[in-house]
């Protein structure tokens, strides 16, 4: 199933752009924060470093490029009119910005105040973020799964910061309430209603279109984000009351469900019809972390005292955060900007010729060495889980990858804003 995409109704560019060229730089302060923190960020999931490591990546670089992605795919994949998307854009980034480091600055320091004000900004720009764009995808009169993927995406976002605000709030007030059941929720409902239902949604179009292969079955398409939305409810409706026996049941369907979908992509994927690139060694890496990811949890419920080990949760988030979404992530990333950039000129138009090709804005060459880059942290992480003395190194292999990324995307906007700029130069134009 491939959907039909509008890419006459894409916003302006310097609306999703902002997010995409922010989001690595929280990466890169992850992988210094843990380079400092050493073996404490991989001890447990509990410690102030572990908090706000992971906090960097779900909070600064999946929630920053995931927003982005939402601003433009919502008017190209939906035909989803988002109101006044320079102004959503601009608020939205700052305020996510900002509450991203007051949350980070909170569980480093405890500070009441600090877990308070990052609720009320995330709080701010979420529930502005969720309101337009979720008007936008209800007004539509298209139909299909995409849509329904991203209607269900946006709804996991919503729950998402409703508890992860209710859990800033209460534990800025030691309110006493049951931190590691709605912690667990609030990931279940942001890795799975969340991050995971966006990633299919956007690759029904992406896999399709950028990896010249075959669209998802229609049944993969439009079951997935359903099942996995019913699955989350009903584990919301009994989270309260739920033994651990329950518990497992509900966690091994979730991966259950991530494998389905990743072996799908997989072999969608191996049907392409040109050879590969560094984006799709990331995306393939996502999927097989996916697969990882239901093979770790199935061997955890399977051998109780291993399950008990502090490393085994930090285990299944490093898969989860660093393998499966900064990956994909990553291979978005560099499929999407240069594919802006092209766009947007090919549309001005004029007379300097043709458009760089998304290969000039980002040469294979970079893309290569940063994904090599990006495995050997990947690699060092999931070691480090076990063998603490690898933390530092793996943090600052972490840090470089994510900074490799960031100066990728930077140069491709620097050739298009270059690029566009003299071709307003040339029309007598010269306005930014």
């Amino acid at each position: 199933m491939r959907p039909e995409l509008s890419f006459e109704q894409a916003p302006p560019i310097d609306a999703p752009l902002r997010f995409f060229l922010t989001a690595p730089w929280f990466g890169v302060a992850a992988g210094a924060l843990l380079a400092i923190s050493g073996g404490e960020a991989l001890a447990s999931r509990w410690t102030p470093a572990a908090l706000a490591v992971t906090h960097l990546l779900v909070a600064g670089f999946m929630l920053q490029a995931m927003c982005g992605a939402l601003l433009q795919f919502v008017p190209v994949a939906t035909g989803g009119n988002v109101w006044r998307p320079r102004w959503v854009a601009a608020g939205t980034h700052a305020l996510l910005i900002a509450s991203a480091g007051l949350l980070v600055a909170a569980f480093l320091s405890r500070h009441a105040a600090l877990f308070a004000a990052a609720a009320y900004g995330f709080a701010l720009a979420l529930g502005g973020f969720v309101v337009v764009v979720g008007s936008a995808l209800w007004r539509t009169p298209a139909r299909g799964p995409t849509l329904v993927a991203l209607r269900i995406a946006l709804f996991g976002l919503s729950v998402t910061a409703v508890l992860g605000i209710a859990l800033a709030t209460g534990i800025g007030h030691d309110a006493g309430w049951p931190v590691q059941a709605f912690t667990d929720l609030h990931a279940a409902w942001g890795l799975g209603g969340w991050a995971l239902i966006l990633l299919a949604g956007v690759s029904y179009a992406v896999v399709p279109m950028f990896y010249l292969a075959p669209g998802y079955p229609a049944w993969l398409a439009r079951g997935l984000p359903l099942l996995t939305l019913a699955l989350l409810l009903a584990w919301s409706a009994r989270f309260a009351a739920a033994d651990e026996t329950e518990g497992s049941i509900f966690l091994l369907a979730g991966f259950g469900l991530g494998s389905l979908f990743a072996a799908a992509t997989l072999r969608l994927q191996g049907r392409r019809r040109k050879s590969g690139d560094a984006s799709l060694l990331f995306m393939r890496t996502a999927m097989l972390s996916l697969l990882a990811l239901f093979a770790s949890a199935l061997l955890f419920v399977l051998l109780p005292g291993l399950r008990l080990e502090p490393g085994a949760a930090v285990w299944l988030g490093v898969l989860a955060l660093v393998g499966v979404f900064v990956s994909a992530i990553n291979g978005m990333l560099y499929k999407i900007v240069p594919f802006l950039g092209w766009l947007h000129l090919k549309n001005l138009g004029g007379p300097r010729g043709p458009a760089p090709t998304m290969r000039q804005m980002i040469p294979a060459r970079a893309m290569r060495g940063q994904c090599f880059l990006h495995l050997a942290a990947l690699s060092m992480l999931l070691a480090a889980v076990w063998l603490p003395a690898l933390a530092r190194p793996a943090g600052l292999l972490f840090l470089l990858s994510s900074a490799w990324l960031g100066w990728n995307l930077y140069a491709a906007a620097a050739i298009f804003r270059d690029f566009r700029n003299r071709i307003r130069a040339d029309a007598g134009d010269r306005r930014w």
